[in-house]
């Protein structure tokens, strides 16, 4: 008895330390910044005591507006309601739809097959095959957890069993599930769209090329690192193998051309191919593979309204936060203070790189890009500094927090499927995650990577 309450003691004195720390921060602000200082001091107080980001974004909006604004209402509901009243939103829910058929359905392991009969018989086979099957189901599924779960549940137990060291194949797949964001369709991509009212599929055209690129570039280091540990290669598939592993997998690869060719071929939209891709999802795991009995529909169903219910509260407080900052004019007067301060261009990305990767050791990408997003792009538009470039730089970023401590989603998917501690996968990703960062560093400084083919295809 006198333990529990001695751990009800720490616990309250914990407890009441982060609320003391809140209150801090919020009366430092006020006196240092004055009103406009309150928004964030606000958001980051309320963080700190663990409170969910949704209802954190929530509160500091009610609370600024109440306390310090005059702004009726009437005003902030008619925006809760309007703010979300965009035909793009709906794109989230179908890929998120889309993703857990394909997750619940047997496309990934398909994909695998094809993989590993195309790279097997090269140095770390198996793991190169891991990073294609990665590239393949995000060019599927939008949703970089979905893709570690889909991918990671059937490679990381083949790769043990063939004599690879558990941490090198926990890093492969953590790090190249990642892809998941980058690739197109993409959630985050989405997102982004709609917190600055960019083209979704100029977005879309603008991942292929960087997406391609990193899968390589992860490839490579997984390929380099088997070599140097001398770890087991497969047989080399025939051709007629290979075939089979294609056809086996062709209903499941025929999702990226109904994705990406829709949109490139303007038969539909990015939200209307998002409608298609979760219909043939859909007939595909139940009907095709019949790898989804019709009893787990409901099921896939549920999860996915849930999912998508959390994300489009999420957006939806976040509207409310950036209808506030820019009612205060303050992404104009951060836009001002960079430029006063004679911040080009070069060094403008520095710091959006920066401020991104911080960002990403306390938020998850969703969050964050609702956040900053609004804040950052009036600056990156005065500074010329093209939209596309500007959103795969950003998802980018989103992709190297997604795979390092303390919220990588990546890293606790991960972690369920190895059952490795958080501490050991970050030791495990970080010849991958370097490899990451070097590429963040050439998107950001070589903006042709992202645009050439949206330009080609005259977006």
């Amino acid at each position: 008895m006198s333990t529990a309450v001695a751990g009800w003691e720490q616990f309250s004195k914990k407890k009441a330390a982060t609320w003391l720390l809140a209150i801090a921060v919020i009366l430092g602000a006020i006196a240092t910044l004055g009103s406009t200082g309150v928004v964030f001091a606000l958001l980051l107080a309320l963080m700190l005591t663990g409170m969910p980001i949704s209802i954190a974004l929530g509160l500091t909006v009610l609370t600024f507006l109440f306390f310090f604004s005059e702004v009726p209402t009437e005003a902030v509901a008619m925006k809760l309601f309007t703010g979300i009243e965009k035909f793009e939103i709906m794109a989230i829910p179908f890929f998120i739809l889309a993703g857990n058929f394909l997750t619940h359905g047997g496309v990934a392991k398909r994909m695998i097959n094809f993989a590993t009969s195309m790279v097997g018989h090269w140095h770390g086979g198996l793991a190169l095959a891991g990073v294609m099957a990665c590239a393949l189901f995000a060019a599927v599924s939008g949703s970089s957890p979905a893709t570690v779960v889909a991918i990671g549940s059937i490679m990381m137990p083949a790769m043990v069993r063939a004599g690879y060291p558990k941490r090198f194949g926990a890093g492969v797949i953590t790090t190249s599930g990642s892809l998941g964001i980058l690739i197109p369709p993409s959630i985050p991509m989405v997102v982004y769209c709609v917190a600055t009212n960019s083209s979704v599929g100029a977005l879309f055209m603008g991942g292929v090329i960087p997406g391609l690129m990193l899968a390589t570039l992860l490839g490579l280091v997984a390929w380099y690192r088997a070599k140097q540990g001398n770890l087991p290669r497969m047989k080399k598939a025939t051709w007629g193998e290979r075939a089979k592993a294609f056809r086996d997998s062709v209903w499941g690869l025929f999702l990226i051309v109904i994705v990406l060719g829709g949109i490139y071929s303007g038969m539909f939209t990015p939200t209307e191919a998002a409608a298609m891709s979760a219909v043939y999802a859909f007939i595909i795991a139940v009907f095709v593979y019949r790898d989804v009995p019709f009893k787990k529909v409901p099921k896939v169903l549920l999860d996915s309204a849930s999912m998508s219910a959390m994300l489009l509260y999420i957006i939806t407080n976040a509207v409310l936060f950036s209808f506030l900052m820019t009612h205060e004019n303050i992404p104009q007067l951060m836009a001002d203070w960079i430029l006063g301060h004679n911040l080009g261009v070069v060094s403008f990305l520095l710091v959006t790189n920066v401020l991104l990767l911080l960002a990403g050791n306390v938020m998850e990408p969703s969050s964050i890009i609702l956040i900053l997003a609004p804040i950052l792009y009036p600056v990156a538009m005065q500074l010329g500094i093209d939209p596309v470039h500007f959103g795969v730089l950003i998802t980018v970023n989103m992709e190297v927090g997604m795979c390092h401590p303390p919220v990588g989603l990546n890293l606790y998917v991960a972690s369920g499927i190895t059952k490795m501690g958080i501490s050991e996968l970050t030791v495990a990703v970080w010849p991958w995650l370097l490899a990451m960062l070097c590429f963040m560093i050439l998107i950001t400084y070589v903006p042709i990577i992202s645009l050439w083919l949206p330009r080609a295809l005259g977006y």
